[in-house]
């Protein structure tokens, strides 16, 4: 004898902190870790809502290749747990439910407003993984989703407290909004197996990559970041913070030198062992007067500046070099000897053991340090060099500082002993 819709409905069962999903709310947000059962539960709130009311739902996440990126088998495979195969017809791109009830899948990043007008007419939009939406996703989407009580339903294991995710969801909560944080605890259902994974991951794993994992707090770099566990122990010792001036230390400024690329200069001060980024300019399709120009506004006494190795190549514009471009403006330059990539990375690691970073006025390089990573080529799925993206350059400008540390002589200020790092560990 088959069930009706409202006999099968008994059977979706949910954690007993997600009973808002059946109330009315503009935005519903759920984060946390692995076990929490966020998507397993949004899942089946909104194919027992499907059954109860026609319900147009979209299904989107920032990247879609294809369908089997998307929650089409999640949905499929509570349709059968559920007992909603009466009411729920499967096709390879779509599910429709009864009386107009559908279920249609995008990906987000290559869409427009435009193309996303088709939506518009839709009750629900489901985001999930939404930790990797970037602020022009949402910029698109949200106002998409305008029809009259429509909501925007979103899911995520949060990543970095700067992701636009975070600041939206977590940080400025909307008014009309159900927000919550769930684990492994708020899951009633939590298996033998997984109980198992947890402990194991909890007694072998660093306690930053656990607490992600199964706990859903942020990390203090993306997953693969070249610098994660140097960036971790610098956030757990409280080295990115205020970092005033010593107008009794010089500043030395150090460049990574680009032009349709971000160039980066950062200001440093050497302290003993412990070097101190202070100040930080990045900007593109600047001259090198409009960098010297910002560097004269500050208030710093400034020792030699440096450039990386290829700053002694003439452009074949002017046929100057960026150190007689820089010397020319009244700057003592000193040009870093050629190192290596790899070597340059295993040195910046020794010396951010010890370095501090001003939480403003280098925000925007503490981020560049967090996201730093190294490209994965498909045929070999194996890390390779550094990735060149928007975050290169001011982590290679900190690489370059840490090649120069050493010749931060300082010589206006104390007696500083050499410094030097080991030439062993691994990369």
């Amino acid at each position: 004898m088959s069930l009706s819709a409202a006999e099968r409905e008994v059977r979706a069962q949910f954690p007993r902190k997600l009973a808002a999903l059946f109330e009315p709310h503009r935005y519903k947000v759920l984060r946390g870790g692995r076990g929490a059962l966020k998507s397993w539960s949004v899942a089946r709130a909104l194919l027992t809502l499907g059954v109860q009311r026609p319900l147009r739902i979209l299904c989107a996440r920032e990247y879609q290749s294809s369908i089997r990126d998307s929650v089409h088998k999640l949905l499929s495979d509570q349709i059968e747990l559920l007992g909603y195969g009466p009411d729920y017809r499967i096709e390879k791109q779509a599910i429709y439910g009864p009386e107009g009830t559908e279920f249609a899948f995008t990906g987000l990043s290559d869409q427009s407003a435009e193309s996303l007008k088709s939506y518009e007419g839709f009750d629900v939009c489901w985001v999930e993984e939404a930790q990797v939406v970037s602020e022009r996703s949402w910029q698109i989407l949200l106002p998409t989703i305008r029809k009259e009580g429509s909501e925007v339903w979103v899911t995520f294991n949060p990543e970095l407290e700067s992701d636009p995710t975070w600041i939206r969801f977590v940080l400025q909560l909307p008014a009309d909004a159900f927000g919550i944080a769930l684990s492994w605890r708020d899951n009633p259902w939590f298996s033998s197996a997984l109980k198992a994974e947890r402990e194991r991951d909890e007694k072998n794993l660093p306690k930053v990559e656990y607490e992600w994992i199964w706990e859903g707090k942020c990390r203090p770099a993306v997953a693969g970041a070249i610098y994660a566990d140097e960036m971790a122990a610098m956030v757990e010792s409280r080295r990115i913070c205020p970092v005033p001036y010593d107008p009794y230390h010089l500043v030395y400024p150090v460049f990574d030198l680009g032009w349709n690329d971000s160039m980066t200069v950062g200001f440093w001060q050497r302290h003993v062992a412990q070097l101190r980024c202070i100040d930080y300019i990045e900007d593109d399709h600047k001259t090198y007067d409009w960098f010297s120009q910002r560097m004269r506004e500050r208030p710093y006494s400034f020792g030699n500046l440096f450039l990386p190795h290829d700053a002694g190549h003439g452009s074949p514009e002017s046929g100057r070099t960026p150190q007689q471009i820089l010397e020319g403006l009244g700057w003592g330059v000193k040009v870093l000897p050629r190192l290596g990539v790899e070597d340059g990375i295993r040195d910046t690691r020794m010396a951010m053991k010890t370095m501090v970073l001003d939480e403003g006025k280098c925000s925007s390089l503490v981020e560049h340090l967090k996201r730093y990573r190294r490209t994965v080529p498909r045929t070999t799925n194996e890390p390779s060099g550094p990735l060149h993206d928007e975050h290169s350059h001011g982590a290679d400008m900190v690489r370059y500082a840490a090649q120069a540390a050493p010749m931060m002589d300082d010589e206006r200020g104390m007696n500083l002993p050499p410094l030097t790092y080991p030439k062993t560990g691994t990369v």
